[in-house]
C-alpha cells in the first residue's frame, strides 16, 4: 500500500522533495498532532500536492494563531487587542522600539492603544498627525487599523431622570471615586444628593443657601461636602445626617471652591473680589490669600495638592503654588487668553497620550475650548497644546475630559450646549472634531459630570433637569 503521507505533499522537484520530508519527519515525530493532519484522506479527483501543502500551512497558522492567542491571554489582554496586534504595520516592532521605548506604563512590546476599532482612516490619520508633536518622525508615520464599528463613545440611553428640582441646576458631580454617588446644586441655593445606581434615589436635600449654588466638592471619603454660593457663604455639609455643620461668611460672591487633595482640613475658595483664599475645614478659620487681576471662576488642584489652577473673568489661566502643609500660596505663571471671556471650567488631568504627561482643560463663555500641557517640573508652566473654538455661551456652560475614553482612541472631551445637546469632541481631529451628541434635554445643558469608570454620564439643564446617560459595553 502506498504511503498516503507521501503522496500527498511529494513534489516533482527532487530538491524540494528532500527539505519537505526531512522536515515533515522531524514535526512528526515531535507533535503527533502533524502527523495526524497530514494524515487526512483527501478527495478522490484532487491534487495530491495541492492538498497536502494546504493542509500543512493551515496547521501551522492555527497553530500559530492559537501561540499568539495564548500569549496574549496570559499578559491580561483582550480579543480586541490581539486583532489590533495582528493587523499593525508590517515595520511595527522597530517603530515601537524608537517612539515608545521610554513610555511609561507601556513595556514597547503591545500596542500602546488598544482600542475597540478605528471608525474610519481619517481618525487613523488624524491620531498620527496629534502624536507627531511628541514622538520622533517615524512614529508619525504608523499607519493603525482602519476597522469601522460601534466607537467607544456611544450610549445605550437614559439610565434614570431626576426632575424634582424646579430651578437651573448649575453645578453637577459624582463623588470622590464613587460609581453611584451623585450630588447637583441648583440655582435656588439648594444642594440634592442621591444615588443612580437601582433603584436610583434621592438619598438628602441640603438646604441653607439663599441664592445661586455656583460649585461645591466632595472630600475624599465623601462625608462631606463643601460647598460656594453666591450669597457669599461657604458651607460644609456632613452628607449622612444631612446637615450644615459649618458657615463660613465672605465679603463677596463665592465662586469655586475645591478640597485640597492630600489635606482634607485646607478648602480653596475663588471669589468674586478677585482673591482665592484657604480656610481651615475644622474652624474655619482663614488661612491665607491670594490676589488676582479679576474674578476667580473656576479652579482645579493637581494630583499632588501642590498646585492650583484657577481661571478668572478675563480668560486668564493662574498657576498657584500651594504649601500642603501650611497651606501658604504662591502665584508662578499666567497664561493670557487673546479674547476677554469668563472661564467656566477648569480641570486638571494626571496623564494624557497626547501630551505625554499631566494637562489642563479650560472653557471659557466664548466658547473658546483649551488644551495645555503642564509642566510639572517648572511648577505648573503651561503650553497650549490645542483648541477649539465652538459657539459662544449665554450661561456658565461647562465640559470636562473623558480620561478612559482618551486612553482608548483619542483626546475626548465631552460639554453642555445652548441648543440642549450634550456633545462630544475629538481634539485630535482636525476637522470634523464633533464625534457624537446626546438629545434628551428641553434646556440649554449647563453641567457635565462623569462616574468613577465612566460608564455613567450625568448631564444638567436650564430647566432643573439631571438625565444620567448610560454608556454602552466595550471589549
Amino acid at each position: 500500500m502506498a504511503d498516503p503521507t507521501v503522496h500527498s505533499i511529494s513534489p516533482e522537484d527532487g530538491d524540494s522533495k528532500s527539505k519537505i520530508d526531512e522536515t515533515r519527519k522531524k514535526e512528526a515525530d515531535s507533535d503527533p498532532e502533524f502527523f495526524s493532519c497530514l494524515l487526512q484522506p483527501s478527495p478522490p479527483d484532487s491534487d495530491r500536492n495541492y492538498i497536502g501543502i494546504r493542509r500543512l500551512l493551515l496547521y501551522r497558522k492555527a497553530q500559530s494563531g492559537v501561540v499568539r492567542r495564548k500569549d496574549w491571554r496570559c499578559n491580561g489582554k483582550g480579543y480586541v487587542a490581539y486583532r489590533n496586534y495582528i493587523n499593525r504595520p508590517r515595520n511595527w516592532e522597530n517603530l515601537q522600539a524608537q517612539s515608545h521605548s521610554s513610555t511609561p506604563g507601556h513595556s514597547g512590546r503591545w500596542i500602546p492603544y488598544e482600542a475597540d476599532n478605528w471608525s474610519n482612516s481619517r481618525d487613523a490619520r488624524s491620531f498620527s498627525q496629534a502624536l507627531s508633536h511628541t514622538t520622533s518622525s517615524n512614529a508619525s508615520d504608523v499607519e493603525y487599523p482602519r476597522k469601522k464599528g460601534e466607537p467607544a463613545y456611544s450610549f445605550v440611553g437614559m439610565h434614570c431622570i431626576f426632575d424634582q428640582c424646579k430651578a437651573m441646576v448649575t453645578v453637577i458631580k459624582f463623588g470622590h471615586m464613587s460609581s453611584d454617588l451623585l450630588a447637583y446644586g441648583a440655582s435656588d441655593g439648594s444642594l440634592t444628593v442621591c444615588t443612580v445606581s437601582m433603584p436610583p434615589s434621592v438619598l438628602k436635600q441640603l438646604t441653607g443657601h439663599t441664592k445661586d449654588v455656583t460649585d461645591f466638592d466632595f472630600s475624599s471619603n465623601n462625608q462631606y461636602i463643601a460647598s460656594a454660593s453666591i450669597d457669599k457663604t461657604v458651607r460644609v455639609w456632613d452628607i449622612s445626617k444631612g446637615l450644615c455643620i459649618r458657615v463660613i461668611y465672605g465679603v463677596a460672591s463665592q465662586l469655586c471652591i475645591r478640597f485640597h487633595p492630600m489635606n482634607n482640613n485646607f478648602l480653596s475658595a475663588g471669589n468674586a473680589n478677585k482673591e482665592m483664599t484657604v480656610f481651615n475645614f475644622s474652624t474655619g478659620r482663614t488661612i491665607n490669600k491670594s490676589v488676582f487681576d479679576s474674578e476667580v471662576t473656576a479652579m482645579d488642584h493637581d494630583h499632588t495638592g501642590q498646585l492650583i489652577f484657577c481661571g478668572d473673568a478675563q480668560g486668564c489661566v493662574y498657576t498657584v503654588t500651594m504649601n500642603s502643609r501650611t497651606g501658604a500660596l504662591s502665584r508662578s505663571h499666567r497664561h493670557r487668553a487673546k479674547h476677554k471671556s469668563q472661564v467656566t471650567t477648569v480641570q486638571y488631568r494626571t496623564f494624557s497620550l497626547l501630551a505625554r504627561g499631566p494637562v489642563l482643560l479650560t472653557l471659557s463663555r466664548d466658547g473658546s475650548l483649551s488644551f495645555f500641557s503642564v509642566s510639572l517640573e517648572i511648577q505648573g508652566y503651561l503650553t497650549l497644546r490645542c483648541s477649539l473654538k465652538l459657539a459662544p455661551r449665554l450661561h456658565s456652560i461647562r465640559a470636562s475630559f473623558c480620561p478612559l475614553l482618551s486612553l482608548e482612541k483619542g483626546e475626548y472631551i465631552v460639554a453642555g450646549s445652548e441648543d440642549a445637546n450634550v456633545y462630544f469632541y475629538d481634539l485630535t481631529r482636525p476637522r470634523h472634531t464633533c464625534v457624537n451628541k446626546l438629545q434628551g434635554h428641553g434646556y440649554a445643558v449647563i453641567g457635565i459630570a462623569w462616574n468613577h469608570g465612566e460608564n455613567f454620564l450625568a448631564s444638567s439643564d436650564f430647566g432643573g433637569t439631571v438625565i444620567v446617560w448610560k454608556r454602552a459595553k466595550t471589549n
